[in-house]
């Protein structure tokens, strides 16, 4: 695909090409990672600044998110990556691949830096969710503290550097320019910046800014920082969509191919059939989400896929409110087992979620209906499990975009790749006005070899 980069995105390539050291502070879906990789490209072969890169990310995204952004794009081919994870062994022969670029997750940094056996000889390092690096007192912070002098460039990437609070940011510019604008010490970071605020005694449990705190230090890092927030480089209020895919092991993809060639499979040895298009499609759709029902309505687990794209999405979103929408009874339940996440039923919830009470919240189609106001509370929607309702999509993505909206709407659809998903999404994109015709598009892809 080709990439015709957006303005705001021309400039971030232009700014990470120009200074050694950014931190890069971007809303979800303005595409930082095509982004960073674009100005890895122009470094390593046009002004041949750096040779080696070494790509940090949870581990999900590591895995999938930046080979894919790589794949996708043409103009990226070239560019020779090594996903470093699996077992240690499966690690150890991803180092020795000739290659650009080492993707790794950040649960195995202090093993790259202190276990390997590896030289840490990376020129450039890129952390994905830098946020996640914020504690001091982790190993993994303590382990790539050790070898920062020897890199002589590094991005940081997030959308939430300060969730918790200002304190959040020491760390992560320790990390990334050595302690050069806030310190080299937390403790002389909080005696300048903040005042003790709850404590017992000679016990201080929390502090908050002194008066001028937050302007200040904002001073001291915006030589190399830059902020940018969707609603200022999108026209306001604007409606984004965003895809997330996710892919079936395998073994999955076998159980879901046998389901849709012969209408009937055996999954954990219970029977589950679909006598119909219509049927085959609600079945296909279960599976895709990661659960189907058999004949006596129980439920039986196929995969967590979506789950982990949901884990993702929720870690980068680090506490700003996420509306997740969800179709079948099996996905409320496996949801609600993985996270701390509020289903709104009553009033009351409504109330709260507009109050800016609940970060994580649970909502069914049905249940978001005409005239229901939840653009307060958040403006960013997740489609765990997707329907063919026209009408009800359409009128549950419109609970946040609506008259009163002041930020960017994000919606994210979490698609299992080679699916029925993929039909029903493009069905609902072709805006298809009727069931049965959602029926006949799922049907065209559905057909059974004689």
């Amino acid at each position: 695909m080709e990439f015709k980069p957006h303005g705001y995105q021309q400039q971030m390539i232009e700014y990470i090409d120009t200074h050694p050291v950014a931190a890069l502070f971007l809303d979800m879906g303005l595409g930082k990672t095509v982004i960073t990789l674009s100005a890895i490209k122009e470094l390593l072969y046009d002004s041949f600044e750096v040779k080696k890169i070494l790509v940090i990310a949870p581990l999900r995204v590591a895995r999938d998110t930046w080979p894919d952004e790589i794949k996708k794009w043409d103009h990226l081919q070239e560019l020779r990556y090594s996903v470093v994870v699996g077992s240690q062994k499966e690690r150890l022969e991803a180092l020795e691949q000739e290659a650009d670029i080492f993707i790794i997750n950040r649960e195995n940094v202090t093993w790259l830096i202190e276990q390997s056996g590896k030289v840490f000889d990376y020129d450039m390092v890129v952390i994905d969710e830098l946020s996640s690096f914020k504690s001091h007192t982790s190993k993994r912070f303590k382990s790539l503290l050790s070898v920062r002098p020897v890199v002589k460039r590094i991005v940081g990437l997030t959308g939430t550097p300060s969730s918790n609070g200002l304190m959040d940011l020491w760390g992560q510019f320790r990390l990334l320019d050595k302690g050069e604008r806030l310190g080299r010490f937390i403790s002389h970071f909080r005696q300048r910046y903040f005042d003790p605020d709850k404590r017992n005694g000679m016990v201080i449990y929390s502090y908050k800014p002194k008066p001028e705190a937050e302007e200040e230090i904002y001073r001291q890092i915006e030589d190399i920082t830059v902020s940018m927030k969707a609603e200022d480089y999108l026209d306001m209020p604007d409606f984004i969509t965003n895809e997330v895919e996710v892919k079936l092991s395998e073994k999955e993809r076998e159980v879901y191919d046998e389901l849709r060639k012969e209408m009937i499979v055996e999954v954990k040895d219970k029977e589950i059939d679909a006598i119909n298009a219509a049927s085959l499609s609600n079945k296909l759709l279960q599976m895709a989400s990661g659960s189907v029902y058999d004949e006596q309505r129980e439920s039986v687990w196929i995969h967590d896929r979506k789950l982990d794209a949901l884990e993702d999405i929720v870690e980068a979103a680090n506490g700003k409110p996420l509306l997740i929408i969800y179709w079948f009874k099996h996905d409320l339940d496996r949801i609600t087992k993985r996270f701390d996440v509020k289903l709104l039923k009553t009033q009351e919830d409504f109330q709260h979620w507009n109050a800016g009470k609940i970060a994580l919240a649970l909502i069914h189609p049905a249940s978001a209906g005409h005239g229901l106001n939840l653009q307060a509370g958040g403006s960013t929607l997740v489609w765990f499990s997707l329907t063919w309702s026209l009408e009800l999509y359409q009128q549950t993505n419109a609970r946040l975009y609506r008259q009163g909206q002041t930020e960017s709407v994000m919606v994210y659809h979490i698609v299992t790749q080679d699916t029925v998903d993929d039909q029903v999404l493009k069905a609902l994109e072709n805006k298809s006005q009727t069931q049965a015709a959602l029926i006949e598009a799922v049907k065209a892809n559905l057909e059974v070899s004689e």
